[in-house]
């Protein structure tokens, strides 16, 4: 009801870039809501009913014209997306995670070994917080060259900078082999 009414007062105003300046139905109909909230909630009761009995009085004009059937359908389509959607179903926001690659990497070095939600978990946040240093370093270094693009330089840098010893020779020789395989199956060269 409230979705109809504040959409029908959207369509009914002249200006394309305002909502009817000065007073309007509009702005009738949301202080006769206000009252109401406010006569509900209980809080101020005589002054809301008081100035809830003076905006009934008042006589809406009539040169709006009601919505039409396609302002209603739009009306009941927002309702429906608020509610929940079609039959009840709700669509979840999909978060992304590395769960599936953390699984893969265990299935190569042990094939025989399980992994628990709450052990991916935790694996997921420790890629996510190494994921966010790198960057971070890789940035950092492009600002100090005065470069605007980030390339397998600063990361292979960062990455030398973060980890230490030989965990970073390991690193720098694995994102090596990995973007080599990539420029190798890139088509067109």
């Amino acid at each position: 009801m409230l979705c109809a009414w504040l959409y029908s007062d959207f369509l009914s105003c002249n200006s394309p870039h305002s909502f009817c300046g000065g007073t309007s139905r509009f702005e009738s109909r949301v202080q006769r809501e206000v009252a109401r909230k406010m006569a509900n909630k209980g809080g101020k009761k005589k002054n809301a009913l008081a100035s809830n009995e003076n905006i009934e009085n008042e006589q809406p004009e009539s040169s709006t014209p009601p919505p039409t059937a396609k302002a209603m359908k739009g009306v009941e389509a927002m309702k429906k997306r608020k509610m929940g959607g079609n039959k009840g179903k709700s669509k979840k926001k999909r978060r992304q995670t590395y769960t599936r690659f953390v699984y893969r990497v265990l299935k190569q070095v042990h094939p025989d070994t399980g992994i628990t939600s709450k052990a991916i978990s935790i694996m997921d946040s420790f890629v996510n917080d190494l994921f966010e240093r790198i960057a971070q370093e890789a940035s950092k270094l492009c600002k100090y060259n005065r470069r605007l693009t980030m390339s397998s330089r600063e990361i292979q840098t960062a990455v030398r900078l973060i980890l230490p010893g030989e965990l970073a020779k390991h690193a720098v020789s694995e994102g090596t082999k990995a973007v080599t395989k990539y420029t190798a199956m890139a088509p067109g060269k």
